[in-house]
């Protein structure tokens, strides 16, 4: 398929449209993209934790029951009372202003063993005067929750309890605290968080109580962070507002609470107004339109003081330090089950979430995302697009990378400032991914231009070099030159052997198919292991490594090539034979050596190729294979570039037209792939050969015979065998240097 500039401008126009609608649809809610979620919370996490004051508020005080108060007081749940007497020295000793309680007490207290008691009255002691007596005398002092509840009464005391989206077993556990409002009268509240079941604290504690507040938090983000916590749910058609709101109402002595409503949009908004915040007295709380802030972390746990419990029970603390306080009871003891995972650390105690929740309303710092700032943020990503589209690409490659690196500062510094000086939460992942990934997209498609560029005036080339060179050509940033150069290069020559006979015996057409079906596999090979095809002569390829492209490891890589050409040749035996045509066999001849590389031939055809001596070795390789009974020989120069393969020596020869004999190897294979008995062979051809060339024929003779008796169809040990008998009868001359030269090509 031929592609033309303005196809891959309206396809790079179309991706950057389609990506940028995917991102403005996830930001207007339409449509949900977890691991762009993901990205925003973390940048989101990142941003808090740049910004908190790291202060400690001092107005609030947590009553922590942690391990030392469980270790001095007892497991939890205490006796009621003792938190009745808690909440005594709180009041008269410490003359705390208010105290909310981050844990339900749902269950009566039967440690004082009351029932036991009035079962012993109504059963055998039923008749003794003195023990109805006394337990009508001590009945009051043993009902721990009435103790708890008196201690309740009266005092500006929040009690906590909990809520679930899941129906329980028991559904309904205690009593509630009065609602907010009824939901049928606010038309946001099908926006709301809908519970199904709750655990609220005993009747009589709740009654005693001034107001209670959720502690449970239906919001908590997908990877299990703490960000966000509801202020409103909505309960069997009924509004409850949370802990740190009712806490917030019960300092300012129970004011309305108004909601503030614009406009709703998207799918679920139709003919439904949005909730934007709870005025209170003025203040207006910032919300979504599901009741739900951003929980303004101050910082890491201790941003409030801590009193141990066991400490308060035994007024061990002093008394400024909890005078005109808000206090609230929690616990950081890890058996509680009451730590969470917050932006800023995580292990977090959960009872400092509706501390910091209560600082911030009492600060009025609640940071907010309005509903109208969602179209400056569509806003943002769209002109992110038409620079993308409409500015990238007419400007340099360095140009546009400034540009964008200022671009994602700019959004950056933005979103920053929205989030320091004005408390607004804005998105920052969302536009720094979209930015990215435009102009990735734009570097692509410019890639593509430029490519298609390289391959066109490759083309124009095509007809003095390979078609493979102008594929590599295309798709490296490499400099090539055509002028001819000297280099260290590595040549393979393929043959089939015996091709004549088979040919004579063929039809031209089937002769066609059956050279093609060799080529074809072999060809896909070399291709595979970078090499270049120089020519095809015939049934015979020629390929060489190391040019037009630099490569260090030419020779490793021909090598592979070569036994990989083997590979292939039991595949295409299989073929040849289930078609009937003749079985074929391969000489593959490797040498690695300095090579004349360049644009050669005439005025009228022109090639790139490599000539030179180590090419002319290559192919008497190749024709010393059948001589060898052997598919592949290398050179020593090959083994010695090669050295990750493990080799078998066969020879050292004068080939024909050289003088300098040279030592030629079969490649068995890569080293850590070589068996044990082939080491084992390798070490006796080793002796034979050092024998033999040592001039010890009976020695070289015996071993010699050992290995042609262990591999009869070895054509190598006869060779030798057939040597050592004739230089028996006719010794070698006296300077001897082991070599055999060989007269035929």
């Amino acid at each position: 398929m031929k592609f033309s500039n303005k196809w891959l401008k309206s396809y790079r126009f179309l991706a950057c449209a389609l990506i940028t609608l995917l991102f403005m649809a996830h930001t207007a809610h339409w449509l949900h993209i977890p691991t762009l979620q993901r990205m925003e919370n973390i940048l989101y996490d990142l941003r808090l934790r740049t910004t908190v004051v790291n202060t400690v508020d001092p107005r609030i005080v947590i009553i922590d029951i942690d391990e030392e108060s469980l270790a001095k007081e007892g497991r939890w749940p205490w006796r009621r009372d003792k938190l009745a007497y808690l909440v005594d020295v709180l009041f008269d000793y410490y003359n705390v202003k208010l105290l909310g309680f981050d844990v339900v007490f749902s269950e009566p207290d039967t440690s004082a063993g009351v029932e036991l008691l009035e079962k012993m009255a109504s059963g055998p002691l039923q008749q003794d005067a003195a023990f109805l007596s006394t337990l009508e005398t001590m009945r009051p002092q043993l009902s721990y929750d009435d103790m708890f509840a008196q201690s309740l009464e009266n005092r500006p005391v929040v009690l906590g309890y909990f809520t679930s989206p899941k129906i329980e077993k028991t559904p309904e556990v205690g009593m509630l605290p009065a609602p907010l409002a009824e939901a049928d009268q606010l038309p946001f509240s099908p926006f709301l968080y809908e519970q199904k079941s709750y655990a609220g604290n005993l009747p009589k504690l709740q009654t005693a109580a001034l107001s209670g507040g959720f502690f449970s938090n239906p919001n908590v983000d997908e990877d299990g962070v703490y960000r966000r916590l509801p202020l409103l749910i909505n309960y069997n058609g009924q509004i409850y507002e949370a802990l740190s709101l009712a806490l917030y109402r019960t300092l300012l002595g129970m004011p309305e609470v108004k909601f503030i409503t614009a406009e709703g949009y998207g799918k679920s908004a139709i003919n439904n107004p949005r909730l934007e915040g709870l005025d209170i007295e003025g203040f207006q709380v910032p919300v979504d339109q599901s009741a739900t802030l951003l929980v303004p972390y101050l910082g890491r746990q201790g941003s409030f003081p801590y009193v141990s419990a066991t400490d308060v029970l035994n007024t061990n603390v002093d008394v400024e330090k909890l005078k005109d306080k808000i206090v609230i009871v929690g616990t950081t003891a890890a058996g509680l089950l009451d730590l969470r995972v917050t932006p800023v650390q995580n292990v977090y105690p959960g009872v400092e979430v509706h501390a910091n929740i209560l600082s911030g309303l009492l600060d009025q710092t609640i940071k907010s995302k309005p509903s109208n700032m969602l179209w400056t943020e569509l806003a943002e990503l769209l002109l992110i697009c038409l620079l993308a589209i409409f500015v990238f690409p007419r400007l340099p490659v360095f140009l546009s990378a400034v540009i964008v690196g200022v671009l994602l500062i700019s959004v950056i510094a933005f979103s920053f400032y929205c989030w320091a000086i004005w408390n607004i939460d804005t998105i920052l992942a969302s536009p720094i991914i979209l930015l990215t990934a435009l102009y990735g997209i734009q570097l692509f498609f410019g890639f593509f231009f430029e490519s298609r560029k390289k391959k066109q005036m490759g083309n124009m080339f095509g007809q003095y070099i390979p078609p493979e060179l102008v594929e590599q050509m295309s798709h490296s940033d490499e400099e090539f030159s055509l002028k001819g150069e000297s280099r260290e290069m590595t040549v393979l020559f393929s043959d089939v052997r015996g091709f004549t006979t088979i040919s004579e015996g063929m039809e031209p057409q089937e002769l066609c198919e059956l050279i093609n079906d060799i080529l074809t596999p072999v060809t896909r090979v070399i291709h595979e292991s970078k090499g270049t095809i120089d020519k095809y002569i015939g049934d015979a390829i020629m390929a060489f490594w190391g040019a037009p492209m630099h490569n260090p490891q030419h020779a490793a890589y021909a090598v592979r090539a070569g036994l990989a050409i083997l590979q292939a040749l039991t595949t295409i035996q299989k073929d040849f034979k289930a078609k009937g045509w003749p079985e074929i066999d391969i000489g593959i001849g490797i040498n690695t050596g300095k090579m004349s590389v360049g644009n050669m031939g005439s005025q009228f055809r022109i090639a790139y190729t490599v000539m030179g001596d180590a090419v002319n070795l290559g192919s008497r390789l190749e024709g010393l294979t059948k001589q060898y009974g052997v598919r592949m020989i290398v050179s020593e120069s090959t083994l010695l570039a090669a050295p990750e393969f493990t080799y078998r020596e066969l020879d050292k020869v004068r080939v024909k037209g050289k003088h300098k004999p040279i030592t030629i190897y079969e490649p068995l294979g890569v080293t850590e792939g070589i068996s044990h008995e082939q080491l084992q062979m390798l070490d006796l051809l080793n002796q034979g050969l050092h024998g033999y060339r040592q001039q010890q024929w009976a020695a070289a003779q015996t071993i010699f015979e050992q290995l042609a008796e262990r591999y009869p169809q070895d054509k190598l040990y006869p060779i030798y065998l057939e040597r050592i008998a004739y230089y028996l009868e006719s010794p070698p001359e006296i300077d001897w240097d082991g070599a055999f030269t060989h007269t035929r090509k």
